[in-house]
């Protein structure tokens, strides 16, 4: 004869070493499996290959390789076209798309570099403005596809073909140690080429010679802040901008 089950059991004293785990969420991308995106690919191959021939056009126009490499635009230019490459794989194979860091990080670097140009090189009324341009038509041509059509195929890209809400501030200071390094870097090359040597100084702001290292490096402060504020906008815009991927219900 078995005893009575008591109506009241008394709470058991939990299991020593039973660890409770929290409730989480699943991320979405965790359980959703990515759409193949032919056209996206396409267009994001077409992104590459338009960088890529910018890039070899100033490679190919005349002067040093090693000097048209040391650009900022010649580089941010190398990364996009690889950052998009890698991206139209993705879309085209149903892989899970970049990280937002990445890509976000490969739009600022090609947006700044064409702000850069257009509103201090380019423009007649910057103290930095380089007067005339006696370059030859390809190399005029690079320009404009570096500067103009490469940034612009990238914001388009962002804002039509991109998820919404993907970037963060917190990533807006990483952005900013490529330009950092980049300053280190054009500042030691040209404190190692010789005196009058051409190219020592590829950009009039970044010019030792002409403004000392005291405006020099208030230049680049200057420059440095106005990057971090478009990274800001940036991730702004990011989470106001409608979402072009999310279907309406």
């Amino acid at each position: 004869m078995t005893a009575p089950i008591p109506r009241d059991i008394p709470d058991l004293p939990p299991i020593p070493g039973h660890v409770v785990l929290p409730p989480t969420v699943v991320p979405a991308r965790a359980v959703l499996i990515p759409a193949r995106r032919r056209a996206v690919a396409a267009f994001r191959g077409l992104i590459a290959l338009l960088a890529l021939t910018g890039v070899a056009i100033e490679l190919l126009a005349g002067g040093a390789p090693t000097t048209a490499l040391s650009h900022f635009t010649i580089q941010s230019g190398i990364l996009l076209a690889l950052v998009m490459l890698a991206s139209a794989r993705c879309a085209w194979s149903a892989h899970h798309p970049l990280p937002g860091a990445l890509t976000g990080a490969a739009l600022f670097y090609v947006v700044a570099a064409g702000l850069v140009h257009h509103l201090l090189l380019a423009h007649a009324s910057s103290p930095f403005a380089v007067q005339g341009d006696t370059g030859m038509a390809w190399q005029t041509a690079a320009t404009h596809i570096l500067h103009t059509a490469v940034p612009v195929a990238a914001a388009l890209d962002w804002l039509l073909l991109t998820p919404a809400g993907r970037l963060h501030l917190r990533q807006a200071p990483v952005w900013l140690l490529y330009p950092l390094a980049y300053l280190a870097f054009t500042l030691a090359r040209g404190a190692l080429l010789l005196p009058g040597s051409q190219d020592r100084y590829l950009y009039p702001f970044l010019d030792v010679d002409q403004h000392g290292y005291k405006i020099t490096l208030g230049n680049a402060l200057l420059i440095g802040l106005a990057l971090y504020a478009l990274a800001v906008l940036l991730v702004a815009l990011d989470h106001i901008r409608p979402d072009p991927l999310r279907r309406p219900r």
